[in-house]
């Protein structure tokens, strides 16, 4: 049976972005539906580490990743790996990834990650306090730990060019971390603390939270849109069962936007990430707020119940299954620092969007307004969702951005 919804708002995708966009336009009078084939708030809105980065200013692609960059792709141990069977399909965007990656490309991407961010923390907690779950956010920072002390001297150039961005980070010695943390193993590095970072205690909680509030005056229809086509009077998606008839139309549909890009009129050179996380169910979690031990590439993160360990990159596309090597790293590392950590009771793989910048696709597509993507947030996505709401919200309604979005436009590649 053919579902037919006309509305005036469109939005495909129900991730943290989605839902945050459709909860700033229902604020401001607009008749909004939902598209999605999967539930509300799940997929990597559910699975990430939690943590609210305003500190991520650095792109994935720098000089030091460039330098590595053989050596990370195809040691299967490293935190960015590749499947060797998505090469061929890659090629194009690797070498995009490594004209990004070059001096000046990467201090331009860095600076408008940092534009980006400005903001971020007090946003989710005004969208948290919005939607009644400020119970689920946290402000306690957010540790990179150096396990030693060579690995502590050698991050104070990396650290201090953060700071350059805006970045508030401060050193802390191995006794101050023992204080700070007492359930770490000692360490004879230290961390640097970030304490702007704020932290979702429970995500899929909090993402529930957000989609009763956008809920109460959106609607919601669940399928996967496969055309998009313009009419004189709106635009038109189509999939298998549904049929939209919306006057506008936002694209924030994370890893899997790149075909209906190219459909409103824009290239857009999307690859996906494949995340990965473990958990341990524990009524009291081993630490107080999210740790990255450096060396490792994950995020160790105290939940409402577990300790989830999430993180590290994959490059692989979409239909291939998760990797069991992945996942077994991700659980050595984090017997690394929890030596007598039991099997995990669940793990999870997710997809991320990645572009070969590590910026976002923010604004209006070049085949015209009536098409607003919002996707490609990379590894910050979740931090970024009231800041994309925003700009959004913004633009349906014809007012000019409060921050400049030129950096973000699909025109851009």
């Amino acid at each position: 049976m053919l579902r037919h919804v006309n509305t005036e708002i469109a939005i495909l995708g129900a991730g943290v972005i989605g839902l945050a966009i459709a909860e700033a336009l229902v604020a401001e009078g607009r008749e909004v539906v939902l598209v999605d084939p999967n539930p509300p708030g799940s997929g990597a809105s559910y699975g990430n580490a939690g943590t609210i980065a305003d500190y991520a200013v650095m792109p994935v692609g720098t000089p030091a990743v460039l330098r590595h960059l053989p050596s990370l792709l195809f040691n299967r141990n490293s935190p960015l790996s590749i499947r060797h069977s998505a090469l061929p399909g890659l090629a194009p965007w690797l070498l995009r990834f490594a004209r990004q990656s070059l001096p000046q490309a990467a201090i331009r991407n860095a600076t408008a990650l940092a534009a980006l961010l400005d903001g971020a923390n007090p946003l989710w907690h005004d969208l948290a306090d919005r939607i009644g779950a400020a119970d689920l956010i946290q402000q306690r920072g957010c540790l990179y730990l150096y396990e030693t002390a060579r690995a502590f001297r050698a991050a104070g150039a990396e650290l201090a060019h953060k700071r350059s961005f805006g970045v508030t980070v401060d050193l802390i010695s191995p006794d101050d971390l023992a204080s700070l943390e007492p359930g770490l193993p000692q360490v004879a590095g230290g961390a640097a603390l970030f304490p702007g970072a704020a932290f979702l205690t429970d995500p899929g909680a909090m993402m529930a939270a957000l989609r009763a509030a956008a809920m109460q005056h959106a609607g919601l229809l669940t399928g996967k849109v496969d055309s998009l086509t313009r009419q004189f009077d709106g635009i038109i998606l189509e999939g298998a069962g549904i049929r939209v008839h919306a006057r506008q139309v936002i694209l924030a549909t994370g890893a899997h936007g790149r075909d209906l890009a190219r459909m409103a009129g824009d290239t857009i050179p999307l690859e996906t990430e494949r995340g990965y996380h473990a958990e341990w169910d524990m009524a009291v979690p081993r630490l107080t707020r999210p740790t990255c031990p450096t060396s490792r590439g994950f995020y160790l993160c105290p939940m409402q119940g577990r300790l989830r360990v999430a993180g590290t990159v994959e490059l692989g596309g979409l239909t291939a299954p998760p990797s069991p090597h992945r996942i077994a790293r991700l659980i050595e590392g984090a017997r690394a620092i929890f030596p007598d950590l039991p099997d995990p009771d669940r793990t999870w793989m997710g997809f991320r969007p990645s572009l070969p910048d590590s910026l976002p696709v923010i604004g209006p597509s070049q085949g015209g307004p009536d098409v607003i993507h919002a996707f490609g947030h990379g590894h910050i996505g979740l931090t970024l969702a009231p800041i994309t709401a925003r700009i959004v919200a913004d633009l349906v309604a014809g007012r000019d951005p409060q921050r400049d979005i030129t950096p973000y436009r699909p025109g851009r590649f």
